[in-house]
Protein backbone atom coordinates (compact mmCIF):
# COMPACT_ATOMS: atom_id res chain seq x y z
CA UNK A 1 0.00 0.00 0.00
CA UNK A 2 1.46 3.70 -0.73
CA UNK A 3 0.56 6.61 1.49
CA UNK A 4 0.75 10.04 0.16
CA UNK A 5 0.38 12.98 2.25
CA UNK A 6 0.05 16.48 1.23
CA UNK A 7 -1.74 19.58 3.17
CA UNK A 8 1.47 20.66 5.76
CA UNK A 9 2.36 24.09 5.76
CA UNK A 10 2.64 26.94 8.32
CA UNK A 11 -0.24 28.54 10.22
CA UNK A 12 -0.78 31.17 13.38
CA UNK A 13 -1.13 29.64 16.76
CA UNK A 14 -5.09 29.65 17.15
CA UNK A 15 -5.44 28.78 13.50
CA UNK A 16 -6.42 25.47 11.22
CA UNK A 17 -4.51 23.02 8.89
CA UNK A 18 -5.80 20.10 7.64
CA UNK A 19 -3.74 17.11 5.80
CA UNK A 20 -4.89 14.26 3.55
CA UNK A 21 -3.17 10.95 3.15
CA UNK A 22 -4.14 9.26 -0.47
CA UNK A 23 -4.06 6.01 -0.28
CA UNK A 24 -3.65 4.18 -3.07
CA UNK A 25 -1.95 -0.06 -3.87
CA UNK A 26 -3.85 -2.76 -1.57
CA UNK A 27 -6.94 -1.03 -0.90
CA UNK A 28 -8.95 -4.13 -0.57
CA UNK A 29 -7.27 -4.91 2.53
CA UNK A 30 -8.77 -3.40 5.90
CA UNK A 31 -6.07 -1.57 8.10
CA UNK A 32 -5.79 0.82 10.69
CA UNK A 33 -5.12 4.27 8.99
CA UNK A 34 -3.20 6.55 11.80
CA UNK A 35 -1.15 10.35 11.89
CA UNK A 36 1.60 9.75 13.23
CA UNK A 37 4.23 12.83 14.23
CA UNK A 38 7.70 13.14 14.97
CA UNK A 39 10.16 16.23 16.45
CA UNK A 40 13.20 16.96 15.03
CA UNK A 41 14.72 15.35 18.35
CA UNK A 42 12.88 12.01 17.18
CA UNK A 43 9.94 12.06 19.97
CA UNK A 44 6.96 9.97 17.87
CA UNK A 45 4.01 10.31 18.65
CA UNK A 46 0.68 8.67 17.40
CA UNK A 47 -1.83 11.33 17.02
CA UNK A 48 -5.03 9.72 15.83
CA UNK A 49 -5.91 6.79 14.51
CA UNK A 50 -9.37 5.09 12.75
CA UNK A 51 -9.83 1.81 12.29
CA UNK A 52 -11.56 -0.37 9.67
CA UNK A 53 -14.68 0.23 12.12
CA UNK A 54 -14.95 4.13 11.57
CA UNK A 55 -13.70 4.12 15.29
CA UNK A 56 -11.47 6.83 16.29
CA UNK A 57 -8.78 7.17 18.73
CA UNK A 58 -6.96 10.41 19.81
CA UNK A 59 -3.45 11.66 21.88
CA UNK A 60 -4.67 13.44 24.71
CA UNK A 61 -2.52 16.48 23.26
CA UNK A 62 -5.23 16.95 20.35
CA UNK A 63 -8.35 15.58 21.84
CA UNK A 64 -10.90 17.89 21.07
CA UNK A 65 -8.89 19.60 18.44
CA UNK A 66 -8.04 17.44 15.94
CA UNK A 67 -10.58 15.00 13.91
CA UNK A 68 -9.35 12.08 11.71
CA UNK A 69 -11.63 10.71 9.27
CA UNK A 70 -12.09 8.68 5.98
CA UNK A 71 -13.62 8.83 3.10
CA UNK A 72 -16.35 6.67 1.81
CA UNK A 73 -14.12 5.28 -1.06
CA UNK A 74 -11.55 5.07 2.09
CA UNK A 75 -8.69 5.81 -0.04
CA UNK A 76 -8.30 9.40 1.43
CA UNK A 77 -7.17 9.81 5.20
CA UNK A 78 -7.42 13.57 6.62
CA UNK A 79 -6.46 15.23 9.99
CA UNK A 80 -8.43 18.55 10.40
CA UNK A 81 -6.10 20.18 12.91
CA UNK A 82 -7.90 23.16 14.86
CA UNK A 83 -6.98 25.71 17.36
CA UNK A 84 -3.18 24.70 16.65
CA UNK A 85 -0.02 25.18 19.30
CA UNK A 86 3.90 26.11 18.51
CA UNK A 87 3.62 22.70 20.14
CA UNK A 88 1.87 20.64 17.08
CA UNK A 89 5.00 21.38 14.86
CA UNK A 90 6.56 18.28 13.64
CA UNK A 91 6.62 16.00 10.91
CA UNK A 92 3.68 14.42 9.93
CA UNK A 93 3.20 11.00 8.82
CA UNK A 94 0.14 9.11 7.54
CA UNK A 95 0.79 5.08 8.74
CA UNK A 96 -1.23 1.93 7.75
CA UNK A 97 -1.04 -1.26 10.54
CA UNK A 98 -2.94 -4.01 10.62
CA UNK A 99 -4.57 -3.22 14.21
CA UNK A 100 -4.58 0.08 15.67
CA UNK A 101 -2.48 -2.06 18.43
CA UNK A 102 0.01 -3.33 16.16
CA UNK A 103 3.41 -2.30 14.62
CA UNK A 104 3.20 0.59 11.64
CA UNK A 105 3.61 -1.85 8.53
CA UNK A 106 3.36 1.48 5.97
CA UNK A 107 4.56 4.87 5.85
CA UNK A 108 3.71 7.81 3.73
CA UNK A 109 6.77 10.51 3.15
CA UNK A 110 5.99 12.80 5.64
CA UNK A 111 4.56 16.70 5.73
CA UNK A 112 6.01 19.43 8.06
CA UNK A 113 3.48 21.34 9.85
CA UNK A 114 4.62 24.89 11.51
CA UNK A 115 2.97 26.63 13.66
CA UNK A 116 4.07 30.33 14.94
CA UNK A 117 2.82 32.20 18.15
Amino acid sequence: VQLVESGGGSAQAGGSLRLSCAVSGDTNSRYCMSWVRQTPGNTREGVANIDINGITGYADSVKGRFTISLDNAKTTVYLQMNSLKPEDTSMYYCAARATCSGPYQHWGQGTQVTVSS
